[in-house]
């Protein structure tokens, strides 16, 4: 079998990366002896560089020391030396089409957006239609190419060292053994996808009554969710953590709750029951192409008749999320937790 040199790229958020991750483990099965190296931004490189199916994780850092246009060109030069034969480009930018396109890679295959003129295979841009997973979407470029998709399963690594500091950590915060632990998130870095704090306050409230659990807040935005700290002093404080440790506390968690955002695609990943709350009803933002997989994943989304969703310049004061309300959310934890959770128990 003919061994080649592919590199994958993903320049975006947590989730995205995540959500290609797939790619990887159906490329390394149908060609088990080419190298294969995935180029990503600064804060994603540590749930890439656990990866079993990948040789190298290159970082492009496109908002520090490679963002001026001589340091993207060097950053090409480099690329060059590295003698890819493939390049995979998931999601579109401008500056990776030019990057590739001057590293002289012979063949560079993704969606015709941005300079997508500079690609050697294009598959049209249709995304904005939300026809599809994202996780079906990055499948598709490897469909062009006539590879066979095996798997579909994501891949988050977890580390022994960060399970056993999550461990210490939650003992130190008593929590004991038996002790059922929801993890809630309630940070996302676009407003339109950030349910009420005050619904969450009061979702809060709702599971304290019912059950008996440990509530641990995690975000990599500490002062947002003070209001929450304010109204239960006894919550957990796990906000900051390392994204690593953030995937030893979730799969430590019997559910987590959440905003539309990366760490759904943690839990998803990790087989922790997760329900995402979801705003926005623009097809290409919607649950049907964002929504945490797997069987254990649930979502809530209301439609309130907007002819046009207008995301984060929303008019209405982001009406779809003010629809979810709080014992919506708390029946379908109760209902996971029940068939899921080892600790479920009810006052």
């Amino acid at each position: 079998m003919k061994r080649f040199r592919i590199l994958i790229t993903r320049t975006d958020k947590l989730g995205d990366v995540i959500l290609s991750t797939p790619v990887i483990k159906n490329l390394r099965l149908a060609y088990p002896d080419s190298f294969l190296a995935f180029l990503c931004q600064p804060y994603t490189r540590d749930i890439l560089e656990g990866n079993p199916y990948l040789d190298e994780v290159i970082v492009y850092d496109k908002y520090g020391k490679h963002k001026s246009i001589l340091s993207s060109i060097k950053f090409s030069l480099f690329l060059r030396k590295k003698k890819f034969d493939w390049a995979i480009i998931l999601h579109p930018t401008n500056r990776i089409h030019l990057v590739t396109f001057f590293a002289g890679i012979p063949l560079r295959i993704g969606w015709d957006k941005k300079l997508g003129f500079l690609l050697t295979h294009r598959l049209p841009h249709t995304k904005e239609k939300g026809e599809k997973h994202e996780l079906e979407y990055n499948l598709d470029l490897l469909r062009f190419l006539n590879i066979p998709i095996k798997d579909k399963s994501l891949y988050f690594p977890l580390k022994k060292e960060k399970q056993g500091y999550i461990e210490n950590l939650l003992k130190e915060k008593g929590v004991k053994k038996d002790d059922l632990i929801i993890a809630i998130h309630p940070y996302a870095f676009c407003p339109s996808k950030r349910w009420p704090l005050k619904y969450f306050s009061s979702l809060i409230s709702l599971l304290k009554k019912e059950l008996h659990p440990k509530v641990v807040i995690i975000s990599s935005e500490k002062d947002y969710s003070n209001f929450l700290f304010e109204k239960h002093p006894d919550l957990i404080d796990l906000r900051g953590l390392d994204i690593l440790s953030v995937g030893a506390l979730i799969k430590k968690a019997d559910i987590l709750i959440s905003n539309d955002t990366g760490p759904v695609h943690i839990a998803a990943s990790l087989d922790t029951p997760v329900i995402s709350v979801f705003g926005r009803n623009d097809p290409g933002l919607s649950p049907r192409r964002w929504r945490p997989l797997g069987k254990k994943s649930f979502y809530l989304h209301k439609d309130v008749g907007c002819k046009k969703c207008l995301a984060h310049n929303c008019q209405k004061g982001f009406l779809c999320l003010h629809a979810i309300k709080p014992e919506e959310v708390f029946l379908k934890a109760i209902s996971l937790l029940k068939k899921y959770s080892p600790h479920f128990v009810t006052k």
